[in-house]
């Protein structure tokens, strides 16, 4: 009887296990599935990618408007001068559409740039003269490279009609400050990002 009863216990506790170790894997994935769900709105549904985007494009202003102002000062080159007063009368605008597209939706905006692009703003802010032109054309326009990227994909999958039209200016405006920056012939496209490389061709049967 008591080996029976062991048994029984012994068999009760490894379903406990089992059963709680079954919940622990199925507990993550219900919670990202919950994160996941995109918000419905009036113009359609607003997912996490469509609101990553305000706050990547937000953040894009937050850095490079203060950075167009120390053009203005520390650029030697009269180019570089008056690419910075552009990019930043542009960021004006942008940021405004930003906003205005974030306040619709009822996303909520940072007020600072990322870490990275305060640390960037902190370099340039002790450079000046070829040394401050330089980093401004490469660091603006690596910046750039990778923001266009993250319009492209959500202005081709967004299902939300705000953030389509909100995408397809940003688009607009980040190929504008690439030619701009690129204007200068100070980047070095060398140091950028290298294209993806291409799907393999389908084999034939």
């Amino acid at each position: 009887m008591q080996r029976l009863l062991r048994g029984e216990m012994f068999m009760l506790g490894g379903f406990v296990a089992a059963a709680a170790a079954t919940i622990l894997l199925i507990l993550p994935q219900s919670i990202d599935s919950a994160v996941a769900q995109p918000t419905q709105t009036s113009s359609g549904p607003l997912s996490a990618a469509d609101v990553d985007l305000l706050i990547k494009v937000r953040q894009a202003g937050l850095w490079e408007m203060p950075a167009g102002e120390y053009a203005a000062t520390r650029a030697q080159s009269p180019r570089v001068r008056q690419v910075g007063k552009q990019i930043m009368d542009e960021h004006g605008k942008l940021d405004q559409m930003t906003r205005q597209t974030a306040a619709k939706l009822g996303v909520a905006l940072p007020d600072e740039p990322n870490p990275d692009q305060q640390r960037w703003l902190a370099q340039l802010a002790t450079e000046s003269g070829p040394a401050f032109d330089q980093d401004y054309a490469n660091l603006l326009r690596a910046a750039h490279g990778k923001v266009f990227g993250t319009l492209a994909l959500v202005r081709a999958g967004t299902r939300n009609a705000e953030i389509r039209k909100f995408a397809q200016e940003g688009i607009n405006f980040v190929m504008r400050h690439m030619t701009y920056l690129e204007s200068t012939g100070l980047v070095n496209h060398n140091q950028l990002p290298e294209p993806p490389a291409p799907s393999p061709a389908p084999t034939t049967p």
